[in-house]
C-alpha cells in the first residue's frame, strides 16, 4: 500500500512540475508582481469568506444524507468537512474523502464504511449539479469564434456527462429497492470477463449500498437537493469576487465556465493541493476571454490561494480543537 502511495504522490508531482512549467515559461515575474500587487483585496476577503460559506453548506447536506444513520449536529460535521478539504490539499489522490469520513466516525462513534457511503452520494450529487453548471453555461454562454470548436464539444461531452449521471442515478436506485436483482443483472452483464472481477465487484456494491440509508421524507430530500445548489453558488462567487478584484467584470456565466474547469481540472492526477492542473486550467479558461497571461496567471494564483491557504489553517485548528493528531490523519488517508 505504500508503495502504492509513493507512486502516486510522485506521479502527482511531476504532473505539476510540468503544467507549472507551462505556465509560468512566457510570464515576465516583475509584470506578475505587480498585477499581484494592484489587486482590491477586500474582493479576496469577500471570496475567502463566500468559500467557507459553501463548505458550511456541505455540512448541512452531510447532515441529511445521514439523517436516517443518525441526527448529527453540525458542530461535528463541519469540522469533519474542514478536516477532509485540508487533507485534500495536503495528501495525494483525494485521499481527504477518507479522512473526513475517519473524522465524523470517530467522532460520533460510526463504522467508517458507513459514513464514506454518503461521501460517495455526496460526490454524486457535486457531479451531477456541476453537470447542470456546465450545460447552462455553455447554452447561454458564447465563446470566442476562435473556440467554436472547443464548445461545440465541451456541449456534446456535457450532454453525453449528465445522461451517464442519470443513468449511475438509476442504477443506484434499482439497486437500492431491488438489490439481488440488480446484483443478479450485474453478475450476467460482468460474465464475459474473468470470475475474479465479479467475484469483488458483486459483494463490493452489495456492502456499498447496504451503507446508504438516505431518508424518504420530503422535507429532508428538498434540504439536499437545496444545499446542493447552494453549495455550488458559493462556489462559483469566489471565482466573481477575484475577477472583480482585478477589476474584470465577466457576467456570472463566465465564473461558471471557469469554475467547472477547475473541477475538471481537479481529476487529473497531481501533486496535494491540484498545484498545477488547477493554475493551468484557470488560465487556459480566463484566456478564453481574451485576458492577458499575466493578469489570468495572477488571477489563477489568487483563486487557488483563497481556496487552498485558508482551509488549511482552519483545518488545522479543528484538528487542535478536537484532539486529533496530524499523524492519525495521514495514517487514515494512507490506510484507505
Amino acid at each position: 500500500m505504500k508503495r502504492t502511495f509513493d507512486v502516486k504522490f510522485w506521479l502527482g508531482i511531476g504532473i505539476s512540475v510540468f503544467f507549472m512549467a507551462l505556465l509560468f515559461r512566457k510570464i515576465n515575474f516583475q509584470q506578475l508582481g505587480a498585477a499581484l500587487l494592484m489587486v482590491d483585496y477586500r474582493y479576496i476577503a469577500l471570496a475567502v469568506l463566500f468559500t467557507f460559506i459553501s463548505y458550511f453548506l456541505r455540512a448541512v447536506r452531510w447532515r441529511y444524507l445521514l439523517i436516517s444513520e443518525k441526527t448529527i449536529p453540525l458542530a461535528s460535521l463541519y469540522p469533519a468537512t474542514i478536516i477532509g478539504y485540508m487533507a485534500n490539499n495536503l495528501l495525494p489522490a483525494r485521499l481527504g474523502e477518507f479522512v473526513r469520513a475517519y473524522v465524523l466516525a470517530r467522532r460520533e462513534g460510526l463504522e467508517t464504511p458507513a459514513v464514506f457511503a454518503s461521501l460517495v452520494i455526496d460526490r454524486l450529487f457535486d457531479g451531477f449539479t456541476v453537470l447542470l453548471i456546465l450545460l447552462a453555461t455553455l447554452f447561454t454562454l458564447h465563446l470566442p469564434g476562435n473556440m467554436a470548436d472547443a464548445e461545440t464539444a465541451l456541449r456534446a461531452g456535457g450532454v453525453a456527462m449528465f445522461l451517464l449521471y442519470c443513468g449511475v442515478l438509476v442504477f443506484l436506485y434499482l439497486l437500492k429497492r431491488q438489490t439481488m436483482r440488480t446484483l443478479n443483472l450485474v453478475a450476467w452483464l460482468l460474465k464475459p470477463f474473468p470470475t475474479r472481477v465479479s467475484e469483488r465487484l458483486i459483494p463490493l456494491l452489495g456492502s456499498f449500498i447496504t451503507g446508504i440509508r438516505l431518508s424518504r421524507k420530503g422535507g429532508h430530500i428538498l434540504a439536499i437537493l437545496a444545499s446542493s445548489f447552494f453549495i455550488w453558488m458559493f462556489a462559483v462567487l469566489p471565482v466573481d469576487m477575484t475577477l472583480r478584484g482585478f477589476g474584470i467584470h465577466l457576467p456570472i456565466t463566465a465564473s461558471m465556465f471557469i469554475l467547472v474547469l477547475l473541477v475538471f481540472a481537479v481529476m487529473v492526477p497531481a501533486s496535494p493541493g491540484f498545484i498545477g492542473t488547477y493554475h493551468y486550467a484557470c488560465f487556459k479558461g480566463l484566456s478564453a476571454f481574451g485576458i492577458a497571461d499575466v493578469t489570468s496567471v495572477s488571477i489563477a494564483l489568487i483563486i487557488h490561494g483563497t481556496a487552498f491557504f485558508p482551509v488549511i489553517i482552519a483545518g488545522f485548528y479543528h484538528l487542535w480543537s478536537g484532539g486529533i493528531s496530524l499523524n492519525s490523519v495521514r495514517k487514515a488517508g494512507e490506510a484507505s
